[in-house]
């Protein structure tokens, strides 16, 4: 019987790691499923994804610069999906696209779960308030933190964030800023913003920091981003994406196979391997 059919789709797509992740969760699930990578031009997204449905494909994970036109695409979408209003993960049935974001979920369990940080009660910081920071809002408001603070460098777009904030919960303290008015401490900060991406980080003053805090990467690499060795130097304890990037996957792949894949011990292993790659 010929395995069902996943993709990763971007551009670029090569340096993904999905199809990785996905063949391990397999793997440990006994599940049937060849997963790929697939490149769409960056003007045929839409001919891309209805050519690889025809073929028989079940389900995609999308990646930049596409999640804006996977939610233009989806015929049905899920709540967190449309507050973030940006689509991660598409699943195929007959007359039907079923369109999803999994990337604050994913956020949310490496930090609870993985991190073992509870963010009931706690004052969070999200940094940023573009695609990343929309995703990452519904799930952070489910986990009842006490307050959350959107800091951008544009505080029109911060506030039209909070204004949506808003709208979800009637019980956390929400507020906005510009980085550079940041000045008491968090109990966890994001970074959702894509300054690690160039090795930089938002202009943040010492005293957000203390060594309670947590500080968290959206972003992963081999080396601690600058975000990250900013907060280390303050005292913070710190986490990279990496668990995001696991645990969003897992969240895919169980929406898609009715399976929760071992994220933890995948995570664990592709940890491993990346200390490798640094020694």
């Amino acid at each position: 019987m010929k395995a069902d059919q996943y993709v990763v789709i971007g551009n670029p797509v090569a340096h993904s790691k999905s199809p990785a992740i996905h063949a391990r969760f397999a793997e440990l699930t006994s599940q049937q499923l060849d997963y790929q990578r697939l490149l769409a031009p960056l003007d045929g997204f839409g001919a891309t994804v209805r050519d690889f449905v025809a073929k028989g494909g079940k389900g995609a994970n999308v990646t930049l610069p596409f999640k804006l036109e996977a939610f233009a695409l989806a015929t049905e979408l899920s709540e967190r999906a449309k507050i973030a209003g940006a689509v991660n993960t598409l699943k195929f049935e007959p007359g039907r696209i079923y369109g999803d974001n999994t990337d604050g979920m994913g956020l949310v369990a490496d930090i609870v779960r993985n991190a073992g940080v509870n963010l009931r009660g706690k004052r969070l910081l999200l940094l940023g308030a573009g695609g990343a920071a929309r995703g990452a809002l519904l799930p952070l408001l489910q986990e009842q933190p006490a307050a959350l603070t959107i800091a951008n460098r544009t505080l029109a777009k911060a506030q039209d964030l909070l204004q949506q904030a808003n709208s979800l919960s009637d019980r956390c303290e929400l507020q906005t800023c510009r980085f550079e008015d940041l000045q008491q401490p968090f109990d966890v900060i994001i970074n959702a913003t894509s300054a690690s991406i160039n090795d930089d980080v938002p202009p943040l003053a010492a005293t957000v920091f203390s060594k309670e805090t947590l500080a968290y990467d959206m972003m992963y690499a081999a080396a601690p981003t600058a975000f990250l060795r900013l907060a280390v130097s303050h005292g913070a304890q710190c986490r990279d994406g990496l668990g995001m990037l696991v645990e969003q996957a897992a969240e895919a792949f169980a929406l898609w196979r009715s399976v929760r894949p071992p994220s933890g011990q995948v995570l664990a292993e592709m940890r491993a391997a990346l200390l490798a790659s640094q020694a």
